[in-house]
């Protein structure tokens, strides 16, 4: 889509909660609502509507009575929805929250709940979805087409759920930020709709349960990373290095924003994944530069956060910050092979290596870790490194 379509991004899932709202069927909603955006896309460059959502909604909404009278399906279902009585939702709540909550459905598996809120409200394609759960895509399609279909199957109302489905939609905005900020594929190192969108997302989360912590610390997490954003590429889309970036361009007021979100999470209890993340990157992001970074207490942190989460890419990161307080020898035997096919143990046994003066292993392993790279700028930074070595 061109710039003057950016908006349809945000539209998206308004439209469909609620098509899906109004008439249900939710798989041959989604087919109505991206019919409806092909023709936004070829009709709005010449007469572009006053109310573009209202526009969208009625275009989804004809295509769908179209599509159930073809398959004789022309049930129309109302879903029941209970808010909480203390939530009031804001002009840009109105459906999106909805539509992320009506995809964790009680009757999906939590791999299916985030599968299909990826697709749905993340707007990421099959392929990168397949990516973020290290399956094929041919595998995710099928996963995603059940998905669909056990939701119109299973006749249970749509509606906000209980404490329990909220680990599940955090968890996928965590992966659709991640995405964001990091994009698994492709030529730019960012896709900054969606890291941004996932911050929307969380924002709207956080005021349905204001008073949950972890939720805070995903939130805070989000602006934290993110407000490096402005200096992690070069001027011709490189990858830079925290080490080298210049942080008079980080975002001074997403750090004070996620900072006093996670100290005030921090002082409910014992913290959780998210809210010890935020705390490393409030560490890191108060640092006056990366040698004055604080690397014992990240250490610590990294250390808590495994004794609840022993999660690969946390014992990754662990290791690099245990390297930076014992150096790398101790941090190249804490490496394990978890994460083999993925090019950042490559790359973390590259820097090690590098920083131990075996220039030689370095070289090898950040070509190893290149190859393995989905995305251009990260290859281009890796293989960059190891011709340095030569």
């Amino acid at each position: 889509m061109t710039s003057g379509f950016a908006d349809l991004r945000e539209l998206a899932p308004q439209v469909l909660a609620a098509v899906v709202r109004r008439y249900g069927h939710f798989d041959a909603a989604e087919d109505a609502v991206q019919e409806a955006l092909l023709a936004a896309t070829q009709q709005w460059s010449v007469d572009r509507p006053d109310n573009p959502k209202a526009w969208l909604i009625t275009v989804a909404s004809r295509r769908l009575t179209d599509l159930l009278r073809s398959e004789s399906a022309r049930q129309q279902r109302e879903s029941t929805w209970v808010l909480p009585e203390h939530y009031t939702p804001a002009p840009a709540d109105d459906d999106s929250l909805v539509l992320l909550f009506l995809c964790c459905h009680p009757s999906l598996s939590p791999p299916s709940q985030i599968a299909l809120t990826l697709r749905a409200v993340g707007g990421l394609t099959t392929a990168e979805i397949a990516r973020a759960f290290l399956v094929p895509e041919a595998t995710m399609t099928r996963r995603i087409s059940r998905a669909k279909q056990t939701v119109r199957a299973s006749g249970v109302p749509f509606g906000l759920p209980a404490e329990d489905r909220l680990p599940v939609v955090l968890r996928v905005l965590y992966l659709i930020f991640n995405e964001g900020y990091a994009s698994t594929a492709g030529p730019s190192l960012h896709r900054v709709e969606l890291a941004a969108e996932a911050i929307r997302l969380t924002r709207m989360v956080r005021r349905l349960r204001p008073d949950d912590p972890e939720v805070a610390g995903l939130l805070a997490l989000m602006l934290l990373t993110d407000a490096r954003r402005p200096a992690r590429t070069g001027p011709n889309g490189e990858l830079v290095p925290m080490a080298e970036q210049d942080r008079n361009l980080w975002r001074a007021n997403d750090i004070a924003e996620g900072a006093r979100l996670v100290t005030k999470a921090l002082e409910q209890g014992p913290p959780g994944p998210y809210q010890l993340q935020a705390a490393i990157a409030a560490v890191h992001d108060e640092a006056p530069s990366y040698a004055e970074t604080d690397w014992p207490q990240i250490v610590g942190l990294y250390e808590l956060l495994l004794r609840i989460s022993d999660n690969p890419v946390v014992a990754l990161n662990h290791v690099v910050a245990v390297a930076m307080v014992d150096g790398p020898t101790k941090a190249l035997a804490l490496l394990d092979d978890r994460l083999a096919d993925d090019h950042r143990l490559h790359s973390v046994r590259a820097h090690l290596l590098e920083m131990s003066g075996d220039r030689d292993g370095a070289r090898t392993a950040y070509h190893e870790a290149a190859r393995r790279a989905m995305s251009l700028p990260q290859q281009r930074y890796l293989n960059a490194r190891a011709d340095r070595l030569a």
